[in-house]
């Protein structure tokens, strides 16, 4: 009876870990893309509470895919509670992006928004990609 208490136990532990490496593992962005920029080859994944602060973590290449406009490209990126955060890419090249997203008061983060932009300068609105919702 012990020995069968212990393997409920051992299997239960294991699928509690499981669950966990899962909420944590990588899942795919599909390319985000708009007339001068593109974010291809993104994955995002959701570190769970008491880890990164529960953020949401995304990674991919951005690119500005109209080197003749001479307009820069960013990503913008959302978690509840607070507004858009901006991280500019560069003019006529791709560069990697990885970050953390997350929101102060709260344990971990549960709602995350992405998008990517071109910047058309002061005088034009800027266009973007449509926005990508991901929930924990």
């Amino acid at each position: 009876m012990r020995k069968l208490a212990v393997g409920a136990l051992a299997a239960g532990l294991f699928a509690m870990g499981a669950g966990t490496a899962f909420a944590a593992s990588w899942q795919d962005i599909p390319a985000l893309s708009t007339g001068g920029a593109k974010f291809h080859h993104g994955e995002y994944k959701w570190h769970p509470a008491g880890t990164n602060h529960g953020a949401f973590e995304w990674k991919g290449q951005l690119q500005d895919t109209d080197h003749d406009d001479d307009h820069n490209v960013y990503m913008q990126v959302k978690v509840e509670g607070y507004g858009w955060s901006r991280y500019d890419g560069k003019q006529k090249k791709t560069v990697p992006l990885n970050y953390l997203n997350w929101a102060a008061p709260q344990r971990y983060t549960d709602d995350a928004y992405i998008r990517v932009c071109r910047d058309k300068g002061s005088l034009n609105p800027d266009n973007c990609s449509t926005t990508k919702h991901y929930q924990r």
